[in-house]
């Protein structure tokens, strides 16, 4: 609080008119928001009133996704833009930046560790406020009014939100300098300085996701080291499965199943009966999803059917979830369910007026965003 604001450097914007720099005499909101940060729905929705109702007070608000996890820059502004989708009363810009800038401009020097965070620009291009998104009906009069930088309230809240999170934020850089050295190694195909710099990081945070598969993925996938990788990825799907998160569900599931890599050395036997805990796992929970959502179990599980060789029951499931999907496409879903249903059954399908032939250069019948492995950069990111 009290510092002149950082630039704005977004590399794409996706909804409302790019904004390039802060201007004087306007207060800004700055929200980080993004698809996988649970609490930021509720956020979103209220900024979206906060812009409504202080529209006429000079008031703007601008989100940015700065911490979106894909394989590519086209996947993070598809799940992005499908996210955004929910707010059809969207009244402000949102931007995507997946090149860490504003990370590094904004998040990692205010202490901020997670998302969603809001900061407000007041009108001499200061920041006055920094914090969640949830107290701004709160602050924002004050900060209006020109009460709020200099009161006894806003100190005592900074330095109390300083001490909370400077601990956390140390920690995260700490994570960052191995996630660095682990990038570094793998991009030379340093293999055995990618292990140490990945057990480094699980050893520092047994708990961190993105240390466990990257340890797994290196160990089966990179060095083709079974006799470690293998008890390694029983833990991982145990834990998935007990823990019930989805995210590591999709983790496990593409460990097993990412068509991407070569599966020769890896025991076939073990690799199906994993298959097979983890997809009765995924089916018995897709009873609770939505129909999307139910989709994408489907198309997983139907890959892990069709490569232990039951082509019916892989075609079966993705007719099944392509039943009830109406309406505008959700990550291009439809598109990778007609797809891998074309490739699997060796025809033209067609679902309305789209139809798609079965590619012939593929023998998995892998979607595209299979091939994009989605479990794989954005998670050390």
């Amino acid at each position: 609080m009290d510092s002149p604001a950082p630039a704005l450097k977004v590399r794409e914007w996706l909804r409302g008119e790019p904004l390039a720099d802060f201007q004087p005499g306007k207060l800004y909101i700055l929200e980080f928001c993004g698809t996988t940060c649970g609490s930021c729905v509720e956020a979103m929705r209220g900024v979206i009133e906060l812009q409504e109702t202080y529209k006429d007070s000079g008031v703007e608000v601008v989100a940015v996704a700065a911490h979106e996890r894909a394989a590519s820059a086209d996947e993070a502004r598809t799940k992005l833009d499908a996210w955004l989708a929910q707010f059809p009363k969207l009244n402000f810009p949102v931007g995507l930046d997946d090149t860490g800038t504003m990370d590094t401009l904004w998040m990692e020097p205010s202490f901020s560790v997670g998302i969603p965070q809001a900061f407000v620009i007041d009108r001499d291009g200061y920041i006055a406020f920094i914090g969640n998104p949830d107290k701004l009906h709160d602050v924002l009069p004050q900060v209006l009014g020109g009460t709020w930088r200099t009161s006894a309230q806003a100190n005592a809240a900074e330095r109390e939100r300083i001490a909370e999170n400077e601990p956390k934020a140390a920690k995260q850089a700490l994570k960052k300098q191995i996630k660095d050295k682990i990038a570094a190694a793998e991009e030379i195909e340093d293999w055995k300085t990618a292990r140490a710099a990945v057990e480094e990081g699980v050893t520092f945070d047994p708990d961190n996701l993105s240390f466990r598969y990257a340890h797994v993925h290196l160990l089966l996938h990179k060095m083709h080291d079974m006799q470690t990788g293998l008890p390694a990825l029983r833990q991982f799907i145990r834990d998935a499965i007990n823990l019930n998160y989805e995210y590591m569900l999709e983790l496990a599931f593409w460990l097993l199943f990412d068509p991407a890599y070569d599966y020769s050395e890896f025991p076939s036997v073990e690799r199906f009966a994993m298959g097979k805990e983890l997809s009765e796992h995924i089916l018995a929970q897709s009873r609770l999803q939505d129909d999307y959502e139910k989709a994408d179990s489907y198309l997983m599980v139907a890959m892990y059917y069709h490569a232990r060789g039951n082509k019916e029951r892989a075609v079966e499931l993705l007719e099944l979830a392509l039943q009830p999907l109406d309406g505008p496409d959700r990550g291009g879903l439809k598109d990778d369910l007609l797809q891998t249903l074309a490739d699997y059954k060796g025809e033209t399908v067609c679902y309305g007026d789209v139809c798609v032939v079965p590619r012939t250069n593929i023998s998995s019948g892998a979607t595209p965003k299979a091939q994009e492995n989605p479990a794989g950069r954005g998670v050390l990111e």
